[in-house]
């Protein structure tokens, strides 16, 4: 609808389309700072309290997005100790891993790095919200920066927009680390994107441009074939992760998407190999923890002792910037499913496919 038309039948776009700054009361979340975006059919929540992170996601008041036993939880002062980030992290449509460690806590020479990093527990600063008219399009934008940083160490910074407009079914997310101090220093980033039910369900397939798919471990190595299916959930199941090699086009583009049948409903994550050369999925079907995640990185799972030990660990110089794109899209019907099929046959070689 054109916008002269469109203004003709709401009083405020906040009808349609808007952004709203929120506050949570109560419970572990109490305090916490958000924007909750409206976007015609789909919903979502930015946690401007953590990293300007994606909390929640819906689409036409379908769940899609997973949300650990916790549930909707603030930032708390024991959030990166250690192990103990397992009784703080949420899930949500997505948190953000890094900046200097991803997935398992380690020690290096005396410095304790915490599972899955600092920055998805960091609150964002110099955050502002807008939504505007542009050559007939309304768009969202909320942006926001955060810094993991210590007296005598590091001074990394994660400038983060999120964008989208109205009635369109995706969320862009532009991120510039930049490295702000005077030495190099690890740069480590995983976004761990969390599909759960009712879009997570036995009716979904997985789709994947995958050349390789490795198992994490002997326990993922029981499941290594049906990595691309979802089962039912089972009381006490071990979680599996899959490693896979991503097919993509020329200009390192690919994606992950879950698609479920029933529902005619998916979300497809797009983003740059040349960014984000690692993809992991993480399958877990016990019941209470019934998710699927999929974790494009510029690192591996088997996180920062791994690359230490071959001498390939990721790394950002003085003063430099890197830049890292990814749209997540709703997946709305057979076309948008037959679009993102062509998309991997595209991609992969006939053995591939």
């Amino acid at each position: 609808m054109k916008k002269e038309e469109l203004l003709r039948r709401v009083g405020s776009m906040q009808q349609a389309a808007g952004i709203r700054a929120v506050r949570c009361m109560e419970g572990k979340a109490g305090g916490m700072k958000a924007f909750e975006v409206k976007n015609d059919r789909m919903s979502f929540m930015v946690l401007e309290d953590k990293c300007l992170d994606i909390g929640e996601l819906s689409y036409k008041g379908c769940n899609m997005n997973f949300l650990s036993k916790p549930g909707l939880t603030g930032r708390a002062h024991y959030d990166t100790n250690g192990g103990e980030a397992i009784r703080s992290i949420m899930g949500g449509m997505l948190f953000t891993s890094g900046l200097r460690n991803i997935c398992t806590p380690c020690t290096v020479q005396g410095e304790d790095f915490p599972m899955h990093g600092r920055i998805r527990t960091t609150p964002a600063e110099h955050v502002c919200s807008d939504a505007w008219w542009e050559d007939g399009v309304y768009r969202l934008r909320i942006a926001g920066e955060m810094r993991e940083a210590a007296l005598f160490g590091e001074n990394l910074v994660l400038r983060r927009e999120i964008t989208t407009a109205y009635q369109e079914k995706s969320i862009h997310i532009r991120d510039v680390v930049i490295n702000q101090g005077f030495r190099e220093e690890p740069f480590l980033i995983l976004y761990h994107f969390n599909i759960g039910w009712p879009l997570l369900s036995e009716e979904c397939d997985l789709i994947i441009p995958s050349s390789e798919t490795l198992a994490r471990d002997r326990e993922a190595m029981r499941g290594l074939s049906k990595w691309n299916t979802i089962e039912e959930p089972i009381d006490g199941e071990p979680e599996y992760v899959f490693l896979h090699e991503m097919a993509a086009d020329e200009n390192g583009n690919t994606f992950a998407a879950v698609y479920n049948r029933e529902l005619e409903m998916g979300l497809q994550i797009s983003f740059s190999k040349k960014a984000l050369p690692y993809f992991m999925e993480w399958k877990s079907r016990a019941s209470g923890d019934y998710a699927l995640g999929l974790e494009p990185a510029n690192a591996s799972v088997y996180g920062k002792q791994y690359h230490l030990e071959r001498g390939d660990h990721p790394s950002i110089g003085p003063q430099e910037e890197v830049v890292i794109e990814l749209t997540l899209t709703v997946l709305d019907g057979e076309e948008d499913l037959k679009k993102v099929m062509e998309e991997k046959e595209a991609y992969c070689s006939p053995g591939e496919r």
